[in-house]
């Protein structure tokens, strides 16, 4: 089974539905038995709706905004 790291840098291709991601058995098994990336996953979900609507940025409560920020910093950190 993947590990926690691998299967949340793989959600967002997860959720976009990319053709490499669209179906990922080993994360849709992870996200079948763990909890925080469960949760993960909820988050990415909302922030993609939140950010779908017309002026959804300026929307984010503010803890969103910062989880969000430092998800991305931590993306920038891994390239």
């Amino acid at each position: 089974m993947i590990t926690c790291k691998e299967a949340v840098n793989r959600l967002w291709d997860y959720l976009d539905r990319r053709p490499e991601a669209s179906s990922d058995p080993e994360l849709e098994e992870h996200l079948g038995l763990c909890r925080h990336c469960c949760g993960e996953l909820e988050f990415a979900r909302q922030v993609r709706e939140l950010l779908r609507k017309p002026g959804g940025a300026t929307e984010l409560p503010q803890e969103t905004r910062a989880r969000l920020e430092s998800f991305l910093e931590n993306l920038e950190g891994k390239r």
